[in-house]
């Protein structure tokens, strides 16, 4: 059985923008539409271009929020995984109808529809509804991140407080996305470095993160609607969050999300590890 759709978010919190508002009300849209579509057994999957797979649900998803911001927000630009892009101004909505398809399909409830605003190339607001979950996490520049659970209050998203990398717990998603990047030994070091490594996997370790309970996250072949509206809730949440490389953006095809406290560190294990690796292979 799939969870029920989770209760109208409420509580003591700061009011909720305009933008925040309606990225809270697309998700509600959204999950209207997959969760009933979670665990079918009519679900539709076919094989993208790039041999990745798509459903019938990724479709709907992403058409009903297109519809509905080209309706309220005709003015703002849209970048969608499935549908592609609609570049009208400054102002973009950057949608993944369901982020975890594998999973999905799978009937594995580790799925989310995520919605992000990115305003003049910034990410401001973020939005990750998992209904198979029964939560949701959001958060705006300013306005702290927050996440819910079912009909539970909202509760205020605070990274953890690990200071050392010896202590650290490690998301690393996937093996094969570091090999394939050419960063299986920095994960191999990053690994012997940590205290404990999982592969938690899509969407799920940012958020583990934000709530504190993961420290680092990163991962690569990874497209700005994979991203976008991870950005804002990681941040708000006292977290860093940049590329491989230590870069603010979403854009260049990997991501490194930390507490804050351990992305220097972090950062210096890949890198010496790439270099002492390149080293040996020129040697």
């Amino acid at each position: 059985m799939t969870a029920p759709l989770p209760t109208p978010f409420q509580g003591t919190l700061p009011a909720a923008s305009r933008d925040l508002a309606f990225a809270l009300a697309l998700a509600d849209l959204a999950d209207a539409v997959s969760l009933p579509r979670f665990r079918a057994a009519d679900l539709a999957i076919s094989t993208k271009p790039d041999r990745t797979y798509v459903t019938d649900a990724d479709q709907a998803v992403e058409r009903v929020i297109r519809e509905r911001i080209e309706a309220e927000m005709p003015e703002d630009s849209f970048l969608g995984e499935e549908s592609g892009t609609n570049e009208r101004g400054t102002r973009r909505w950057i949608i993944d109808p369901i982020d975890g398809t594998a999973n999905f399909l799978r009937g594995v409830p580790n799925w989310a529809t995520l919605i992000a605003l990115e305003v003049d190339g910034v990410q401001t607001v973020g939005v990750v509804s998992a209904p198979a979950f029964g939560a949701r996490w959001w958060a705006e520049t300013g306005g702290g991140a927050w996440g819910q659970q079912g009909g539970a209050e909202p509760r205020r998203l605070r990274v953890s407080g690990v200071q050392e990398i010896e202590h650290a717990s490690l998301s690393f998603q996937s093996i094969e996305q570091w090999d394939l990047a050419g960063y299986l030994t920095p994960l191999i070091a990053l690994s012997r470095a940590v205290w404990r490594d999982r592969a938690y996997g899509d969407m799920w370790s940012y958020m583990l993160l934000a709530e504190g309970l993961v420290d680092i996250v990163a991962e690569f072949d990874v497209k700005p609607y994979d991203l976008a509206a991870l950005v804002p809730i990681v941040r708000e949440a006292g977290g860093r969050f940049t590329d491989i490389s230590g870069a603010d953006s979403a854009w260049n095809g990997s991501s490194l999300a930390t507490n804050g406290a351990l992305h220097d560190a972090v950062l210096a294990v890949v890198t010496d590890a790439r270099d002492a690796g390149a080293h040996q292979a020129n040697a």
